[in-house]
């Protein structure tokens, strides 16, 4: 099992990153078809809470390792550690497991007063990983506000729309009352044959990452920040609901790269002032912490070169010994954090 977070290593054509970049911010109404489940609907009422009021971080435990294929599970004492560093500045999550000692996630989010949890499945054909996600929603039904069916699936061709649809609808059949969704690079939501996927999501997780654009390292921090604004409006009209940017920023290193610790608070500086959260449209923070594994992980990413990637280490707002970079420090305690 492999658990490499693929960053959507996405590079537009000239005439795609200009239309982008130069999208206006105007959008359409959403698509006919969208369907219309009761159950769901309070649901989403708090999660379109947690998406205008909460503080968003994605998180995987900075115990876990996975060497070779070969996972590590992370403990509880470490898990514990981690959502009180994050607590002061974060106040939901989400998640790319649902094992691997993310099974503990829940109650010790729930413990330290967290508003919101997506619960990410990392095989969503995979049925322990199913039942532990869907079990905590059940549990935590004040909490979970959404369950994210793989990360990246249709991009590392794990799957084929047609068969994440067929699997999302057995889930619902399961969890009525859960938003559901998957998390894929926003390109891949746009192409025609996603489509009926898309309409079938409660909530749409995309992943949006400038920083694999061809314009990038010459560019301001306010066009890497703008094109995230720009991929939504053309995103959200075809989403039957909110649309969240699960992944987008910078990592802090190699500097050689042009990667800093203060490039990364300015791309998430300019982020806030184009995009304040709101309850269709909003961004979650990435990630919480750096994992130096990541950097001799061998990626999913379809024509990834091969060897050391050392940025994948540092995208985290905090370093392996839970200690808060610049962007990280910019961020206002939360009231009760």
């Amino acid at each position: 099992m492999a658990h490499s977070i693929p960053r959507g290593r996405l590079a537009l054509s000239a005439f795609a990153a200009v239309a982008v970049l130069t999208a206006g911010s105007g959008a359409s109404a959403a698509p006919g078809g969208c369907p219309q489940r009761a159950a769901v609907a309070p649901g989403l009422v708090r999660l379109r809470a947690a998406l205008a009021h909460g503080r968003i971080v994605a998180y995987e435990p900075t115990a876990l390792r996975v060497v070779n294929g070969q996972v590590t599970s992370a403990d509880t004492a470490s898990i514990r550690a981690d959502l009180a560093a994050l607590r002061p500045r974060f106040d939901a999550l989400i998640t790319y497991d649902a094992m691997h000692g993310a099974e503990q996630i829940p109650a010790l989010a729930a413990a330290l007063h967290y508003r919101a949890l997506i619960i990410g499945i990392w095989d969503p054909f995979d049925e322990a990983q199913l039942a532990a996600a869907v079990r905590a929603a059940r549990e935590f039904p004040q909490l979970v506000v959404g369950i994210s069916l793989g990360n990246e699936v249709l991009f590392s061709h794990r799957a084929e729309p047609a068969a994440l649809a067929a699997q999302l609808a057995r889930v619902r059949a399961r969890a009525p009352q859960v938003p559901l969704s998957t998390t894929e690079p926003f390109h891949i939501f746009l192409q025609p044959a996603v489509a009926p996927l898309l309409r079938e999501l409660d909530f749409v997780l995309a992943n949006v990452h400038p920083v694999f654009q061809p314009w990038f390292k010459d560019a301001p921090d306010q066009a890497a920040a703008q094109f995230v604004v720009n991929v939504l409006a053309q995103l959200a009209p075809q989403a039957c609901g909110p649309v969240l940017v699960k992944e987008t920023g910078e990592p802090s290193a190699p500097a050689t790269a042009g990667f800093t610790p203060a490039r990364q608070a300015a791309f998430y500086r300019e982020l806030r002032q184009l995009l304040p959260p709101g309850a269709e449209r909003a961004f979650a923070y990435f990630s919480a912490f750096d994992a130096p594994w990541r950097a001799y992980d061998a990626t999913g990413v379809p024509g990834a070169a091969p060897g050391v990637h050392e940025e994948e280490a540092h995208w985290g707002l905090y370093d392996e010994a839970r200690h808060p970079k610049a962007a990280a420090r910019e961020l206002p305690p939360l009231p009760g954090g």
